[in-house]
Formats: structure tokens, sequence, C-alpha cells
């Protein structure tokens, strides 16, 4: 019975001495705390997303897949740079449906020459 007991009381220090060393120590403890996954490369704020920068974009992982705001962000980002692009380019389209119909009515009635005028 004794060496039961003292067995017991060996694996209480054994398993008490291992968890002080994983979660005592404060700042110097073995294991830090892990600051969350982040995103590292986001989609650059400072110029229009351009196909690689979609191509290189990675979400971290957490517990149920990806991280619900980093990946909302991005989408968000995306959708917002598609509807500016898409109201560019019915702009443009405009403006060379504008051109070409000038164009057209230029060719219909040519314009009188100066040397028509003289005879």
């Amino acid at each position: 019975m004794v060496m039961f007991l003292f067995l017991v009381v060996a694996l209480a220090v054994v398993v008490g001495a291992v968890t002080l060393a994983v979660v005592g120590g404060g700042d110097n403890a073995p294991l830090p705390e892990a600051a969350p996954e982040r995103l590292q490369d986001s989609l650059p704020p400072d110029r229009p997303v351009s196909r690689a920068d979609v191509d290189r974009l990675r979400f971290p992982l957490a517990a149920r897949g990806y991280r619900m705001a980093d990946v909302d962000d991005a989408l968000a980002r995306l959708a917002a740079e598609l509807a500016e692009r898409d109201v560019r380019i019915a702009e443009l389209e405009s403006a060379l449906a504008g051109a070409r119909a000038a164009a057209h009515r230029s060719l219909d009635n040519p314009a009188p020459h100066p040397e028509d005028d003289q005879r």
C-alpha cells in the first residue's frame, strides 16, 4: 500500500511540474501565448488589385476553416474594384459609341471643300 501511495504522489508531482513548466513563467514561459494568424499579404491599399495579387492571396486557417473577417474584407475590396471597373468600362464603351457615331455622320455628310465654293 505504501508503494502505491508513493507512485501516486510521484505521478502528481511530475504532472504538476510539467504543467508549471508549460503554463507558468510569465514572459519567460517556454510556450508563450501564440497570436492568432493574420492575413500576411493583404490586397494592396495604394493601387488597384491585379491578377497576381489575387493569385498570391492566401487566407490563414482558423478553427473552422478561414477567418471570416479576412475573407469578407478581401471579397468586399474585390467587389468594390470590380464595380469601379464596370463603371469605367461602361463609360469607355459609351465614349467609343459616340466617337463611332460622329465618325459615321461625318462620312455620310462630308464637309464641302473650299475649292468647290470658288467655281
